[in-house]
């Protein structure tokens, strides 16, 4: 229980030392300068609008009901995490290992670089696939991942980002989610379309039935496999391969919100906040390499890897694609990350290090495999944002075009 004792202690605390919640203080007049003279009627007006709801500056709400939420999760976690050693069941970690996996293609392939970002396409059965893995996961649904999401990346560290990081670290991890949203992240939220995934059957179906399918694939099946399979305890299946491995997915997911705009190198751009960190790619199958993606969201790989090592989200793409699961597969061109590296990298890129000791050498493929890894006008959240430049449409190379491939 002591963990989730800490963790409420620091909602109380950033709550009351945050810098007014981000909220800017107006420069105060100098005591020595006499006040302006105002008229009655501008007396009566100004009282009047410093009443109204509008012009109160924001104060943190906790929701206190979420946190209880956390903290019994948490501590289900714990004991499923001593059940393990109590219990000696450490055969039953191999499906916790295996449905967190599937959980996260649900996030990584499916509604980050599918759904919320547009970075290929995927045929019915594909998409359905991934709609389960989604749901395993149990991280909202589509349409309402996908929309926090891409306000995240159009508005990134400011009031309207759902988990801006300048609020500090559990904040960005899951602060976020234990009090009320920044009223900037509704107002601005209603500037991002959402029109494409809405004429998605699947993603509209898994909105209208969530509270069905999502208990169904995140704790029933995780539940009843080793427990029928592997003849494990329903205490061992229930509170170790539905709580614990449910809990360390949402860890895990939340690291990209926060590790990844706190610890890094920024080989791209040194303007935004988030970084590249190995560390994060690893536990979340491909998505740490934060700071290219911030970038160039709409590239499919999320990365200028040239291995899988660190990437597997993108290795199941690339096999769907070959079976003709996935095409219009779009990604950055060679050219255009040197340009973009030369311009506004940390100088940690291989690109940047030749151009340093004056060699014009193109950087290879086997030398970006062993990277550990002028600030945009506009921010973009994918591929079909419509300030995304005319260079970057231009300069994208795309694998398995549509027109190439037989559709549903």
């Amino acid at each position: 229980m002591s963990p989730n004792i800490i963790g409420s202690t620091f909602i109380l605390a950033e709550t009351a030392i945050a810098d007014g919640n981000n909220n800017k203080m107006a420069a105060t007049p100098a005591a020595s300068a006499a006040p302006p003279a105002v008229a009655p009627a501008q007396k009566v007006a100004k009282k009047a609008e410093a009443k109204t709801p509008e012009n109160k500056p924001y104060q943190m709400e906790i929701v206190w009901r979420n946190v209880g939420l956390f903290v019994i999760l948490h501590s289900m976690a714990l004991y499923g995490l001593y059940l393990v050693f109590a219990e000696s069941a450490y055969w039953e970690l191999l499906p916790v290992y295996a449905t967190m996996f599937i959980g996260g293609l649900g996030i990584t392939a499916g509604v980050h670089r599918l759904w919320s970002h547009k970075a290929y396409k995927a045929k019915l059965p594909l998409r359905i696939f991934l709609m389960l893995c989604q749901s395993l996961a149990f991280q909202n649904s589509i349409w309402e991942w996908t929309r926090d999401h891409r306000v995240h990346h159009k508005f990134t560290d400011t009031h309207a980002d759902p988990h801006n990081s300048r609020r500090g670290f559990f904040f960005a991890h899951m602060g976020w989610l234990m009090c009320k949203k920044h009223p900037d992240v509704t107002s601005k939220g209603k500037q991002i379309s959402m029109a494409d995934i809405e004429q998605d059957p699947v993603v509209m179906f898994q909105k209208k039935m969530y509270f069905v399918v999502m208990p169904i694939c995140c704790f029933v099946l995780p539940m009843i496999f080793p427990y029928y399979v592997m003849g494990s305890s329903l205490r061992v299946c229930f509170f170790t391969c539905s709580m614990l491995r449910f809990c360390l997915s949402l860890h895990f997911t939340w690291l990209v919100n926060s590790a990844a705009h706190f610890y890094g190198m920024k080989p791209y751009d040194v303007n935004v906040s988030a970084m590249n960190n190995k560390v994060v790619s690893t536990l979340t199958i491909g998505e740490g390499w934060h700071n290219y993606h911030h970038v160039f969201p709409w590239d499919y790989k999320a990365a200028e890897l040239g291995t899988y090592s660190f990437n597997w989200t993108t290795a199941f793409i690339d096999v769907m694609a070959k079976i003709g699961q996935a095409y219009d597969l779009k990604f950055v061109s060679q050219e255009m990350v040197y340009k973009r590296v030369l311009r506004t990298g940390d100088g940690s890129h291989i690109a940047a290090l030749l151009d340093a000791n004056n060699n014009s050498a193109i950087p290879t493929s086997e030398l970006v495999a062993h990277l550990d890894h002028e600030k945009e006008e506009h921010a973009i959240w994918g591929w079909d944002d419509n300030d995304i430049s005319e260079e970057d449409r231009k300069g994208a190379n795309v694998v398995n075009k549509e027109s190439e491939c037989k559709l549903d």
